[in-house]
């Protein structure tokens, strides 16, 4: 059957072979992770990190110190920058809103009924258009997983639609889960789907349910960025998500994001690691200091 999406897909040059994808990050990793490996780069990963505070014990009381303890980051480290955003559920945008003091940090949520994304498409767009309002500047959504294993690719492609509508001139990450899809194939076919229904970021996971990013998933996302950039001239971001949790680890994406789509991507408008233990390894590397600031 032949219709729009699956053209879509099926024009895409990428090749999406599990072993050749494999052979190809050893040898970006094995040649370039070590040149990475220095106090600029570990700089500009501490600037490229979605603090996340993802608990079901948040409470408005709970949010408001972690914000602070991002607002006292440019009082103690006035040399770094700071994160790039502070990451909370759709209720506490509000309360995040009202205690954040930096202007260089974004507030991003995660929205349409995350992390399953199972809940009716109005619930979805209800829930976005509020975080919103609340003061999110970024929305992190998960890619409908069953209508993609149904291949009804309309019904997926139409709900990122709608919550793109929702965000109006905001940021729309779609959470690919990458564990869930698992296969290289999978994961192209549904970067594609979500590039060309309007999201502004490819992130790979929740960290919840599923295996979290790997370095694999993250090459062939980079892979359909960098062909979708080159049919239409339109930048998106990427995100890494799940498990990143030491200095190494964010080097090593990082630098495949680096060799993938070059240094147009490194910056924090269009390179995100979400995490919640990474912010502080990296601290503790810059200033040489164990520390646990966050």
């Amino acid at each position: 059957m032949s219709d729009k999406y699956r053209d879509t897909i099926a024009a895409s040059n990428i090749n999406a072979d599990d072993e050749k994808i494999k052979i190809a990050v050893a040898k970006i990793l094995d040649e370039h992770t070590n040149e990475n490996k220095n106090q600029e780069v570990y700089k500009f990963l501490l600037n490229s990190i979605d603090l996340t505070m993802l608990n079901s014990t948040d409470s408005s009381q709970s949010v408001s110190k972690f914000v602070e303890r991002v607002n006292k980051f440019e009082e103690v480290y006035g040399e770094l920058k700071n994160v790039a955003s502070i990451c909370v559920y759709p209720c506490f945008a509000s309360v995040a809103q009202s205690v954040l003091e930096v202007s260089d940090v974004n507030i991003a949520c995660v929205s349409a009924c995350f992390p399953s994304s199972q809940s009716f498409i109005e619930v979805k767009v209800a829930e976005t258009a509020l975080a919103i309002d609340g003061g999110a500047d970024e929305i992190d959504a998960v890619f409908n997983l069953g209508n993609y294993f149904d291949e009804d690719y309309e019904s997926a492609c139409d709900e990122i639609t709608e919550l793109k509508a929702a965000c109006r001139d905001k940021k729309l990450k779609i959470i690919l889960e990458t564990g869930a899809l698992k296969t290289a194939k999978d994961i192209k076919a549904a970067s594609i789907l979500s590039l060309y229904s309007g999201a502004d970021f490819l992130k790979t996971s929740t960290g919840k349910e599923y295996p979290g990013a790997t370095h694999e998933a993250v090459y062939i996302m980079a892979k359909c960025i960098k062909e979708y950039h080159s049919k239409t001239g339109n930048m998106v971001g990427i995100k890494i998500s799940g498990g990143v949790t030491t200095t190494d680890e964010a080097v090593a994406y990082y630098t495949i994001v680096k060799e993938v789509l070059g240094s147009k991507w490194l910056t924090n408008k269009y390179f995100r690691i979400g995490a919640s233990r990474l912010a502080n390894k990296l601290l503790s590397d810059i200033i040489g200091l164990e520390t646990n600031f966050f």
